[in-house]
């Protein structure tokens, strides 16, 4: 069967959960959505806001904003290419940051600690392997991350994994590597605004196993236009024959001002059907390959060695950001710079961010602050969206109160809808079968009325 994606799916979400609702409502990777960050005035000191904070196992992570191409379907904070000389400016910048970040965590208090560090974009991979050797420099020398020691997460795309890029990371540490492939069908790849040829994307596979990194993932994209069960098939059949440690497997989003959103909005209850029926039909598949899942989108092969945190617990508190796209927690603020879309505004936020002297990185400059509310909301979002679900006595013990009576009508509208795992007991919240399918309805339904409105008050820009 052959859909047509409809040109839009709103990253807010107006009936969450709804009976007739589409069970793709948002996307649910941090909480709140940086939609929802304002410009913050007057701007709050760095050394202020990690002043007191746990600083034991912090999570490192820098942001390259820059893609060789970008895919009809992608919203996130990146530009296309570089002109000479601009990401060595970027880097320049990264260590002017990193150094006031580090001031900032240096100050009143225990020397900080990092458990963990990503590489995310954007590509960092865009970079040159000198430029990649410099910004493992800077996560060590100037943040004080051993690199070697602890687990290191870089995403790339099949162009930009030469050997003399995979050397360096392979050198420096890197223990994950996630791989955009999103589709092994070149017509697929055509739809979706993302020109790869099959046999290049399966070079740069061997290219990546030859590098020896212990785990690699592979993303994959269900919903694309002309996507069918069978094409669907020979996409999974040809990742798992490179037996990746891990597989994410994502429903594809269309969104404002994306090169696949550019001509208008709508939803399509035949193309959310499509979605649902991929999903099981790719879960299905994998289960019986011998993975495992652990949420809605990623999937772990059973055996395979498991080299950090799951993927929500990159969201926790502690998370220092480098880089103009990144974002950084505290338990009280969740900060970044401006967000956009918009090709010509990211442009400009890059520009403004490489002529930033040292000084303009001390202060935050948006963000959301966290109430006891929010932080509650936070907790569970990234806790039940996981297939082993939450664990009561964490709740309890962190906040005081129990679930069940802080999100009383939103976990009773997921029962009703068969989303929660019955079987588990009162001290494991978890989800069903079909919870898990509903990922994207059921955690914006956690999302609080101001944080909601923010979103929808945001212009997409």
């Amino acid at each position: 069967m052959t859909v047509t994606i409809p040109l839009s799916t709103p990253d807010t979400p107006t009936d969450p959960a709804g009976p007739t609702g589409s069970p793709y409502q948002s996307y649910v990777y941090g909480y709140p959505h940086k939609t929802a960050y304002e410009a913050l005035e007057p701007r709050p000191a760095l050394r202020e806001l990690w002043a007191g904070e746990d600083r034991g196992a912090l999570s490192l992570y820098a942001h390259i904003p820059f893609c060789e191409v970008r895919c009809g379907f992608c919203n996130l904070f990146t530009r296309i290419g570089a002109p000479d000389g601009l990401t060595g400016a970027y880097l320049d910048a990264l260590e002017r940051q990193a150094r006031a970040v580090r001031e900032a965590l240096d100050e009143g208090g225990d020397a900080p600690r990092f458990a963990n560090a990503a590489f995310g974009g954007g590509t960092p991979t865009f970079l040159t392997a000198a430029e990649l050797s410099r910004l493992c420099d800077i996560a060590e020398q100037r943040m004080g991350a051993d690199l070697r020691a602890v687990p290191l997460s870089v995403e790339a795309s099949p162009a930009t994994v030469t050997a003399d890029r995979l050397a360096v990371l392979a050198e420096r540490g890197t223990t994950r590597l996630s791989l955009g492939v999103q589709t092994f069908v070149e017509t697929e790849a055509r739809a979706a605004v993302r020109p790869q040829r099959r046999a290049d994307v399966e070079a740069a596979l061997g290219r990546v196993r030859d590098a020896r990194i212990p785990v690699l993932n592979i993303d994959l994209i269900y919903g694309i236009t002309g996507q069918t069960e069978q094409s669907w098939q020979r996409s999974l059949d040809a990742a798992l024959a490179w037996r990746p440690e891990e597989l994410y497997l994502y429903p594809l989003y269309v969104r404002p001002l994306t090169g696949l959103g550019r001509g208008g909005t709508g939803a399509d209850p035949a193309w959310d059907e499509q979605r649902l029926r991929l999903y099981r039909h790719g879960r299905d598949t994998l289960l019986a390959s011998g993975y495992e899942q652990t949420s809605m989108r990623m999937f772990r092969r059973r055996g395979a060695p498991v080299v950090g945190d799951d993927e929500y617990a990159c969201q926790r508190d502690g998370m220092v950001g480098l880089g103009c796209g990144a974002r950084s927690y505290t338990s009280r603020l969740h900060y970044s710079f401006d967000y956009a879309v918009d090709m010509r505004e990211i442009r400009g936020i890059v520009d403004d961010y490489v002529a930033r002297p040292a000084d303009a990185f001390a202060r935050a400059t948006h963000g959301r602050w966290m109430d006891e509310d929010e932080r509650r909301r936070r907790h569970v979002l990234q806790s039940v969206l996981q297939a082993e679900g939450m664990v009561v006595a964490d709740y309890r013990q962190r906040f005081g109160t129990e679930p069940g009576a802080d999100f009383a009508a939103e976990l009773a509208r997921c029962a009703e809808r068969g989303w929660l795992d019955e079987g588990t007991g009162s001290e494991v919240l978890r989800l069903s079968a079909e919870g898990l399918a509903h990922s994207d309805a059921l955690g914006p339904l956690l999302f609080s009325p101001a944080v909601r409105a923010a979103m929808a008050a945001y212009e997409p820009k």
